[in-house]
């Protein structure tokens, strides 16, 4: 058959794109930047295009005429500067489907969220139940899945979150530990859409996705921090007052391009409790869903997950440093420009020059500084970065070289920043 996945490279999308290639279809992914998952998936016919963009079944007709199945495993968690859940989750999708009515799809599978609920204040779990709603109201053969916590060999999102603090060090933090949870394999839900796509499974059905039993959110993370091989760790409840503060911080940071996903709305998921039922899914099928330990087996945890799980929480203060450094570097250049200057018109440099110099790195500075913290900007800026400090450090070497044998050590200083500049660079990537 010929599949079209949407959102083919995110946690879920790769799982099903994975397994729709090994049934033997032929698969398409759409998202909005594919040219890694290109390099990744060569085998997949790939589409660059922005769902929130597409909200009228003409837009969605010459993507979807000729495919036998589409599988919806798009989304967001909050709206920001790249996401509009309305768009996403249901103007798109009320499109999507009328697109498919029209170019004779046969099949459609919907990936949605534990807890899609109309009545929700909450956006995310409104606009899902939204886009379920125009799904099942369709005349296509639908199934709609609902997850739980997912859980992949992928680590990005809700999922690294888990890790990061399951590997937080001496004891193990956490908001609302006694909230219950259920998960499910990536691979699980995987093979749930490959039996929708092929048919298997009864039409216009709607399953939650979950293990048979919920835990609190504090054995799952204790159960990650086995996984990953390190010693016990005693749960420490966090105030609910300082996970509210960090997601309001996140919140904050998402208006700067970065998606963490400790925000207002994982912890208003994290408050409903992410559980389902089941039951339906083990009437519906022979294959029961794997429960947390059973998961964890199947993808054995190595070194690399360890590094991972401890530079993730170690990222934000990476670049919180870097951004303060450089912002006090320049704004005290700046304040003390006459100092400044001074040093260079002691070595034959005209007033006018070292003042303008003295002006420019300190702007030079401020503007990295600040441009580091909006992510779109980032890698740019740490490229600047780099290249800002090994000029100050070839013009302080050939204009005043005794600053490397200075007491405070001012130029040594400037290593041991572009090494963290270096792995700034090295853990940018989020997916």
């Amino acid at each position: 058959m010929k599949v079209l996945v949407l959102g083919g490279y995110g946690l879920i999308g790769e799982a099903v794109v994975g397994r729709l290639l090994r049934d033997g279809h032929h698969v398409a992914g759409l998202g909005r930047d594919v040219v890694d998952a290109e390099r990744r998936w060569p085998a997949v016919r790939w589409i660059a295009a922005d769902m929130s963009r597409l909200l009228a079944a003409e837009d969605w007709l010459p993507v979807v005429t000729g495919m036998d199945a589409i599988v919806n495993a798009a989304g967001a968690l909050q709206d920001g500067p790249r996401d509009r859940l309305d768009a996403i989750h249901r103007q798109s999708v009320v499109a999507l489907v009328a697109a498919c009515e029209q170019a004779g799809v046969h099949r459609f599978a919907q990936i949605s969220a534990i807890g899609a609920d109309h009545s929700s204040a909450d956006a995310f779990f409104d606009t899902k139940a939204q886009g379920d709603k125009a799904v099942a109201s369709s005349s296509l053969e639908w199934t709609i899945l609902r997850p739980g916590l997912v859980v992949a060999p992928a680590a990005y999102g809700g999922t690294a979150l888990l890790r990061a603090l399951a590997a937080f060090p001496g004891f193990i933090p956490a908001v609302m530990s006694r909230q219950p949870i259920q998960t499910v394999a990536v691979t699980d839900v995987a093979e749930a859409v490959s039996r929708a796509v092929a048919g298997s499974l009864p039409p216009r059905s709607a399953v939650d996705l979950v293990e048979a039993e919920a835990r609190p959110l504090a054995d799952v993370l204790s159960a990650f921090r086995a996984w990953l091989g390190l010693p016990r760790a005693k749960i420490e409840p966090i105030p609910a007052i300082v996970g509210r503060l960090a997601a309001a911080i996140a919140d904050g940071l998402g208006l700067l391009g970065w998606r963490s996903p400790l925000r207002t709305a994982a912890l208003g998921a994290l408050a409903r409790g992410v559980t389902g039922h089941a039951g339906p899914w083990n009437e519906l099928s022979d294959h029961p869903l794997q429960p947390l330990e059973a998961t964890l087996a199947a993808m054995p945890a190595h070194v690399q997950e360890r590094w991972f799980a401890r530079l993730w929480l170690a990222k934000p203060v990476i670049f919180g440093c870097l951004a303060l450094f450089w912002l006090a570097s320049g704004i005290i250049g700046l304040i003390r420009q006459d100092e400044a200057a001074s040093i260079l018109v002691s070595r034959g440099v005209s007033a006018n020059f070292a003042h303008m110099s003295v002006l420019a790195g300190g702007a030079a500075d401020i503007l990295v500084g600040a441009a580091v913290l909006v992510r779109p900007l980032a890698r740019r800026a740490l490229l600047a970065m780099i290249a800002i400090t090994l000029f100050y450090l070839a013009a302080a070497t050939l204009l005043v070289p005794e600053l490397w044998l200075a007491p405070l050590g001012p130029l040594v200083k400037t290593i041991p920043m572009l090494c963290l500049v270096l792995v700034a660079l090295a853990v940018l990537d989020e997916r």
